[in-house]
């Protein structure tokens, strides 16, 4: 049985009034959803909050889950949407931060991978590709700086993005696409060499 299945079978136990069915799905995609919130929302407390209301409207809308997308797609867009209106109640706009934990909890440096020879010089040039990467990407308009998220940071297909996003595969792909070229034209003056250097 594919996790897809699984996930469905919950879904559908769930739906027919087992609670514990539906927890088992919280316990399972909890961190996932929070991980996804931390990069629109700062506050650890606020993450909390806002991946809980999240999970209490997919519960209250788990009657309208018809299993057209896989149960994460579906849930990833109503914690993307609640944490929108958090912000807009608040007053405050959605702005994108990479900066995450990985699987375990740790820390994830992106600087760490780029940095293989770790001297002052390559440290720098590093974080500075980073921050200008962070950047670009919290320059871009939000239905970009959203398929890109999905996209890179949490590995879903264009498919399970656009159902995410509630929009066709063609318009995710152009999205990702537009928002690769804006982050790329920030980069390159930091990526192109002079004419008499090897690299």
């Amino acid at each position: 049985m594919s996790e897809r299945d699984a996930d469905l079978e919950l879904v559908r136990r769930a739906q027919r009034g087992d609670r514990h069915a539906f927890d088992l799905l919280v316990l399972k995609y909890q961190r996932r959803l929070a991980r996804l919130l931390s990069r629109f929302i700062r506050d650890p407390a606020e993450i909390e909050d806002v991946t809980q209301e999240a999970f209490v409207k997919a519960y209250r809308a788990l009657a309208n889950f018809r299993g057209d997308s896989a149960f994460y797609t579906w849930l990833y867009r109503i914690g993307i949407n609640t944490a929108k209106n958090h912000l807009s109640v608040s007053g405050r706009h959605v702005v994108l931060h990479t900066d995450s934990h990985d699987e375990d909890g740790e820390p994830y440096d992106p600087a760490g991978q780029i940095a293989d020879n770790n001297t002052p010089e390559t440290e720098m040039a590093s974080r500075q590709i980073i921050a200008t990467v962070n950047a670009a990407v919290e320059a871009l308009p939000e239905e970009l700086r959203t398929a890109i998220t999905l996209r890179e940071l949490e590995g879903l297909s264009y498919e399970d993005i656009a159902v995410a996003m509630q929009c066709p595969v063609g318009t995710v792909r152009s999205r990702i696409f537009r928002a690769r070229e804006a982050i790329a034209a920030q980069l390159k003056p930091l990526l192109d060499t002079p004419k008499n250097k090897r690299w």
